[in-house]
């Protein structure tokens, strides 16, 4: 196999605190007689020292020039100009909101692959980096809202009383939401979910949650959840506002590639909840489900806590990072051939996870965004 030297630097967004390779992966990496320079620092918020990766024969430096970068990303305008023509770029990319930053990978020459591309296929499971990251998401999102929350989650039986348990709704049944039922089923909450789409409701059930039942539609063909009509939006909300009401926890996760998120809780359902409840807005970032939310933020609205966190992954950065480097891992392994890397745009999943090569944009739905 050619030789190939692998560059993963320190992420410098705001909260990020993953990085795209763990100690585990340049072990492969090395197997496969590959170098793996990583930037000083890189996994230090992840709990990673410099001398784990050292003790894992990654070299510690400067990643410019590497044939392959892989970031968590996305990379600002300033990271993409000091890539070099020709190299290889893997992570988030925003490919279908950020045209400024896909017309720059462009321009510089770059081939780029997006994560958030990668077919939700059986065969690429073991890439789907979107999956991973919100498995962690919708862990982290109960665990801030439990935080936040003056009750506590489970029904304790004490000399003092008994306490009864919270009641938590999520909305939005796929991998986040599921995650979240999990997880606040097993801090011993009462749990109702919801999604439009009909076939999420065996799901929801089989881990203990009670299926709201509001319209339901098929999925579309990449499974995502359809943008609904007016009128199917206004008999959600009345069938969902009263459970709203009476939750001491929402958490909301619905989200439509390349589009605003759907709005899921009015203002006014957020002031029918009781003072002291806590909404997690999972989808802020992206417009948010919940009429008031603010991105990176915590507002209050008739005394309910509304957070708007858009990098909840961050908040469990060691094994997130696990899990995406994994995920980028399987992906390379799938690249590789005796050429080096081979970005081959009739495979299912590396082609389609391909937004610009060769100087030019690859991916319909990216250009579609021009």
């Amino acid at each position: 196999m050619p030789y190939m030297r692998i560059g993963v630097s320190r992420e410098r967004a705001p909260r990020e605190r993953r990085v795209a390779v763990v100690p585990a992966t340049v072990r492969i990496y090395r197997e496969w007689a590959w170098d793996v320079t990583v930037e000083p620092g890189a996994g230090t918020a992840a709990g990673i020292l410099d001398a784990d990766y050292q003790a894992a024969e990654a070299v510690s430096g400067d990643p410019r020039g590497a044939d392959c970068r892989l970031i968590v990303g996305p990379p600002s305008l300033e990271e993409v100009a000091a890539l070099e023509a020709g190299s290889l770029l893997i992570g988030h990319l925003d490919p279908f909101v950020r045209p400024d930053l896909v017309a720059a990978l462009r321009d510089g020459g770059v081939t780029a692959l997006a994560v958030e591309a990668i077919p939700r296929t059986t065969l690429a499971q073991s890439m789907d980096a979107l999956s991973s990251q919100a498995t962690v998401g919708g862990y982290a999102a109960v665990l801030a809202a439990a935080a936040e929350a003056p009750r506590f989650m489970p029904m304790l039986v004490t000399a003092a009383g008994t306490i009864p348990p919270s009641r938590v709704l999520v909305l939005g049944a796929g991998v986040a939401g599921l995650q979240a039922i999990a997880t606040a089923k097993r801090l011993g909450a009462i749990v109702f979910g919801y999604d439009i789409r009909e076939d999420t409701r065996e799901q929801v059930e089989s881990l203990g949650a009670k299926f709201v039942a509001a319209p339901t539609e098929g999925a579309d063909d990449g499974g995502y959840a359809r943008e609904v009509s007016a009128d199917t939006q206004e008999r959600q909300l009345d069938i969902l506002a009263p459970y709203v009401a009476e939750s001491d926890i929402v958490i909301t996760t619905a989200q439509i590639p390349g589009r605003p998120a759907p709005r899921l809780v009015s203002r006014e359902m957020v002031e029918s909840m009781s003072a002291g409840s806590v909404i997690v807005d999972m989808a802020a970032g992206t417009g948010g489900n919940v009429e008031g939310s603010v991105a990176d933020d915590a507002v209050t609205i008739g005394g309910v806590t509304v957070l708007g966190p858009t990098n909840l992954a961050s908040h469990v950065a060691a094994d997130a990072s696990r899990m995406y480097s994994r995920n980028l891992q399987e992906l390379l392994a799938r690249m590789r051939s005796d050429e080096g890397l081979d970005v081959d745009l009739d495979d299912e999943i590396v082609g389609g996870a391909t937004i610009t090569h060769g100087g030019e944009i690859v991916h319909p739905q990216a250009k579609d965004r021009r």
